[in-house]
């Protein structure tokens, strides 16, 4: 049988180096010649989706449209293994993240799969935190020592083999860290994430040292905890001028819970980076993708954002209505779906639980329907 995904991937590597280089422009064609033929790859080397198609009646023989192509619900990746891997090449599994008693979703890769992975998510973190890395350093960036230094709030890949968002902080070391980065969370007795606060009052202390900016990464709930023992231990950290922080998920009951705004306010507060430094993340474990909400700026004095997120020119999301199933209007809400190409093993089209506002091309994330489960970063302790 015919293999398509080394073609396809590199079609979609093409794109990807297309867009670190700055050269991309968007092609809605392009994307539909792409995602059609990732279509009938799926459909016919992935079974369960094969399947799932079917019973909704659509096929490669009817030269459908992405935003028709079947999308698979995120509950429906707890009850079934949807890849194109076969099992003597899997060689990573990414849950969803939640509590004991939750089956989580699983998204199994290959080497091949984990490659395009990792390209997808430096391309649009690069584009998002670091579009002036140029600037960052002085020598160039072959030099371990010309790089920015990382502190992950979150425990390290080797103890969190499972977590697609550690997966992506460990990518990012290696290609952008100083030696100094560091994972500085641990897991639990529960199985939870903690901060180790001992290892992460020493790497906030060289940064200070060294002045070389810092890149705080976490979920919302960490960046709370954070500062929650900053106030308790009654420090505060004015990080280096450059620095900025990537946070992603909710709170879900995991600390207390505070805007947007007010987040941004208490860590400029006790960290010292301004809003327009502040990046937040939207991802999760059944997508290869991620979407961000604004290009950080630490040198501006720019105020805190809406939560408008824009996929790469690789994925595309889309705000339907969950009667119908149809894209709403500008300005209305729906459940967000999307449409992802780097999802390239697993399947394209992936229906959340998430609820968002369209705002054109881009979405407004308001959080998870309050009828499906809590999932992702969201549900990790810390």
């Amino acid at each position: 049988m015919n293999d398509p995904f080394p073609q396809l991937a590199r079609r979609i590597s093409d794109l990807i180096h297309s867009y670190r280089s700055g050269k991309s422009r968007p092609d809605p064609k392009g994307f539909e010649a792409l995602a059609a033929d990732i279509f009938a790859a799926q459909f016919e080397h992935n079974p369960a989706y094969q399947t799932w198609c079917r019973a909704r009646g659509v096929t490669p023989d009817q030269h459908p449209s992405s935003h028709q192509f079947p999308s698979v619900p995120t509950a429906l990746f707890k009850e079934t293994l949807f890849t194109s891997i076969p099992p003597d090449q899997r060689v990573a599994e990414f849950h969803s993240s939640g509590t004991t008693s939750q089956h989580p979703s699983r998204h199994v890769h290959s080497a091949d799969s984990l490659a395009l992975y990792r390209s997808s998510a430096l391309a649009h973190f690069e584009h998002h935190l670091l579009p002036d890395l140029e600037e960052l350093v002085e020598t160039g960036l072959h030099e371990p020592e010309d790089k920015p230094t990382f502190i992950s709030l979150t425990p390290s890949p080797k103890d969190a083999p499972h977590s697609s968002l550690v997966r992506m902080f460990g990518d990012i070391f290696i290609a952008h860290g100083h030696p100094d980065s560091v994972f500085v969370g641990r897991i639990g007795g529960d199985s939870g994430w903690e901060l180790d606060h001992g290892r992460l009052r020493e790497a906030l202390i060289l940064s200070l040292c060294t002045l070389r900016p810092v890149f705080l990464l976490g979920t919302a709930f960490n960046v709370v905890h954070l500062i929650d023992h900053l106030v308790e231990a009654d420090q505060n950290y004015y990080l280096p001028e450059g620095s900025r922080l990537m946070e992603t998920g909710g709170y879900k009951g995991r600390s207390r819970e505070l805007s947007r705004t007010d987040l941004h306010l208490e860590v400029e507060q006790f960290l010292g980076i301004v809003p327009a430094g502040i990046v937040t993340e939207f991802g999760m474990s059944e997508l290869s993708s991620q979407g961000y909400d604004r290009v950080a700026k630490p040198l501006t004095k720019g105020k805190a954002v809406p939560p408008v997120f824009t996929f790469p020119p690789w994925a595309r999301a889309t705000v339907v209505s969950p009667e119908t199933g149809l894209e709403v209007a500008d300005g209305e809400r729906g459940l967000l779906r999307v449409v992802d190409l780097a999802n390239l093993w697993s399947v394209s089209a992936v229906q959340t639980a998430d609820e968002a506002i369209r705002r054109g091309n881009r979405f407004e994330w308001i959080g998870r329907d309050i009828q499906a489960e809590p999932r992702g970063c969201s549900r990790m302790s810390l």
